[in-house]
C-alpha cells in the first residue's frame, strides 16, 4: 500500500505521455485529470505486480544468502 502512490502518480505520467505520442498521428491529448484517473486505475495492478517481484527478489536474495553461510 505504501508504493501505491509512487505507482500511480508514474502511470498518470506515463498515460499523459502516451497520449501525446498517440498526437502526432492525430489522437487526442488527454487532459490532467483523465490522466490521473486513469493513472489511479492502472496503477493499482502494477504496483501489485511490482511489489510482488522485489519480494521475489528478496527472497532469492535471502536463499542465497543461506546457502553461502550453510544455515
Amino acid at each position: 500500500m505504501a508504493l501505491y502512490p509512487l505507482g500511480a502518480g508514474a502511470a498518470a505520467v506515463n498515460v499523459f505521455f502516451a497520449s501525446l505520442i498517440f498526437s502526432w498521428i492525430g489522437g487526442p491529448v488527454t487532459s490532467t485529470g483523465w490522466s490521473i484517473g486513469l493513472g489511479c486505475l492502472i496503477g493499482a495492478p502494477a504496483t501489485w505486480y511490482f511489489a510482488r517481484h522485489i519480494r521475489h527478489l528478496m527472497d532469492v536474495a535471502d536463499a542465497g544468502e543461506e546457502e553461502q553461510t550453510g544455515a
